[in-house]
């Protein structure tokens, strides 16, 4: 055992003349939340069904927990499981007849299977619903209930894709709730959603994903320092001085200002690495000196500020900074040969 429950070289799915997946590398710590991110169409589900043994790849390899997914199939078959993006049980059975029926094709007797299911739907808060259709289940009810079809028999390692989309917040944090409890128990996660606060939230390590290639990897402290060391957001007073505003931070900041949803608030993210020099000759500026610089720039001119703050990067800036940072290596290669 390498302590790796997943390991991928040069990972690639070919449809027609789409490279879904393209040369993805992953190394997955056993015991932990691995996130992949990224956002619609960018190879995440594919990765996942060639991981899970539901789709051959076309190129590379990949091993869970040591095991080829192509020439060891059915022995990674009986160490996964996965919970895909939309409901898997039958919604004209109840929440028990569900589960019960999954147990025993899995190989519980009547009585076990039975116990098993009373034991999950009373973990999942669902024991009040057990005896209903689950086509009467909330958004959230069924997400619980799909992954505790998938644990029915604790698998090593479980496959969570966008286990929370479309699920109202309440819903969302039960779920987030019920991925801790599994890792706490000894599975590995590996979980791909969109959604970048999720993985701020449970991920321990996390490869952004983007046009089938992985375009970053590392814990969450690195990816946010690999964009910047701080993060200046900017609130005004009067929105009709967003546009000079975003000029000024830019030259002072020598940075890319994104315009906010709110008509009055800016961001930039500012490096610390010594990047940007003043007019007294300084040139080894932190990111909190970066950031009295900029406020001064507005002041002078003449830019009235109603809040201006310096934090850390958020997941939603550094996912925005590299998937823009890699259009750009993208727009200037050409066509693929």
């Amino acid at each position: 055992m390498s302590g790796l429950a997943i390991e991928t070289e040069g990972l690639v799915k070919v449809f027609g003349s789409t490279r879904a997946v393209d040369g993805i590398d992953l190394r997955v710590p056993a015991g932990t939340v691995y996130g992949v991110l990224g956002p619609n169409g960018a190879g995440k589900t594919t990765a996942v069904k060639m991981l899970a043994t539901l789709l051959r790849p076309d190129g590379g390899r990949a091993r869970v927990f040591g095991h080829d997914v192509v020439k060891e199939a059915d022995t990674v078959r009986g160490r996964v499981s996965l919970t895909g993006q939309y409901a898997s049980v039958d919604e004209d059975l109840t929440g028990t007849e569900n589960l019960v029926l999954l147990a025993r094709l899995l190989g519980h007797s009547r009585p076990a299977a039975r116990d098993r299911s009373e034991q999950l739907l009373a973990a999942f808060g669902l024991a009040d619903a057990a005896g209903r259709q689950v086509k009467n289940y909330s958004g959230g009810m069924r997400r619980r209930i799909d992954i505790a079809a998938s644990i029915l028999n604790t698998p090593d390692l479980l496959f969570l894709d966008e286990p929370t989309t479309g699920l109202d917040p309440r819903s969302r944090n039960q779920v987030w709730g019920i991925v801790r409890a599994v890792v706490a128990q000894g599975t590995t996660v590996l979980l791909t959603t969109q959604y970048l606060d999720e993985a701020d939230q449970l991920a321990s390590r996390i490869a952004v994903i983007d046009h089938g290639k992985v375009i970053a990897e590392g814990t969450k402290g690195e990816l946010k320092a690999s964009v910047g060391s701080g993060s200046v957001h900017v609130r005004l007073r009067d929105p009709e001085q967003r546009t000079e505003a975003e000029r000024v931070l830019a030259t002072a900041l020598n940075a890319t200002v994104q315009l906010d949803p709110d008509p009055v608030a800016l961001t930039a993210t500012v490096d610390g690495h010594g990047t940007h020099g003043g007019t007294d000759g300084g040139s080894d500026l932190g990111a909190a000196e970066q950031a009295a610089r900029a406020l001064a720039a507005l002041a002078r001119a003449g830019i009235t500020v109603d809040n201006f703050a310096l934090g850390q990067p958020s997941l939603d800036e550094v996912f925005l900074a590299l998937t823009d940072r890699d259009a750009g290596r993208d727009a200037g290669k050409g066509p693929p040969a």
